[in-house]
């Protein structure tokens, strides 16, 4: 094969390569352009090492996507042998504020037992437990320890200064924040090994599998028994209608047994929460079908 060959195989696969990438923004665009809400979106094929992004150095409220970062910290005492994920904790009535979502505090409402590490972060993760949540955060040592864990990671776009019971207050809905490309990039870091030992990525791979939001958000998009490593974050709104934020961030797993990630942050919503669902879904469904074309295609 000669040189000018192998050079015109080259082009023409970039320009299809290149297209594909065009016609999927084009489509994530139609999907978010006429929205009430801001929408910063990153994608990446792990395998492949395809990205696209609208908006993703968007800073973005995290509401409880950071929960996953939390975990991050939580489980890299484990593997240092500071923590054990059998170690019981005891969990007081006072813990448990009754003014917040927390599946943990139905179960247990009068308190004062131990669970282990291991439940409270299954409550925390899979089932979004805010009392949970602000339990794993003293655990580590507060919101500052988490701040320099993920630092230390290489992820600068990354700020956390308040907790669940803190954010009762709207105005602190706004100071945890974070970008699209920035969670893509510590989810990727997260999958490849690079931050946890190989037990405890699989621990809280799996639990965020588990995350319960039914058939709702990146998961509506995606055919029924797709594997998603997702967490997901929302807030509620003021009297004017305004949410402040709806999120959804993941790790899906093809039919070819690859991956992507996808980071999805709306902010400044006024759309119904239904529809915001929508958006979501519909970001899933369009990079879902080009994944799986392309794979196709070649």
């Amino acid at each position: 094969m000669t040189k000018l060959s192998i050079l015109l195989i080259s082009f023409l696969t970039f320009q299809t390569f290149s297209q594909s990438t065009s016609d999927l923004r084009k489509e994530l665009n139609q999907i978010i352009a006429t929205k009430n809400a801001t929408v910063g979106i990153s994608i990446k094929s792990i395998e492949d090492k395809d990205m696209l992004s609208i908006n993703g150095n968007l800073k973005a409220p995290l509401m409880s996507v950071f929960k996953f970062h939390i975990a991050l910290t939580v489980l890299s005492k484990v593997d240092e042998g500071k923590l054990s994920l059998d170690q019981k904790i005891f969990i007081k009535k006072k813990d448990l504020n009754e003014n917040t979502w927390s599946p943990m505090r139905d179960d247990y409402p009068e308190g004062n037992m131990y669970l282990t590490l291991d439940k409270l972060l299954r409550y925390t993760v899979s089932h979004s437990d805010n009392n949970g949540c602000d339990l794993l955060i003293k655990l580590v040592g507060g919101t500052k320890e988490v701040q320099k864990f993920i630092n230390k990671q290489g992820i600068k776009d990354f700020v956390i200064k308040v907790n669940e019971k803190q954010m009762e207050t709207w105005k602190n809905l706004y100071v945890n924040t974070t970008t699209p490309l920035a969670t893509t990039e510590l989810l990727e870091k997260f999958y490849k090994g690079e931050i946890l030992k190989e037990t405890t990525i699989k621990y809280l791979y799996q639990i965020m599998v588990e995350t319960s939001r039914g058939l709702t958000w990146l998961k509506a998009g995606l055919p029924e028994g797709t594997e998603l490593a997702h967490r997901t974050g929302i807030s509620g709104t003021n009297d004017n209608n305004l949410r402040v934020a709806m999120n959804d961030v993941g790790i899906v797993k093809l039919p070819n047994g690859k991956h992507f990630i996808i980071s999805v942050y709306l902010k400044e919503i006024t759309e119904t929460k239904e529809d915001t669902e929508k958006i979501i879904a519909d970001i899933a469904k369009a990079t879902w079908n080009y994944f799986t074309k392309r794979e196709l295609d070649n």
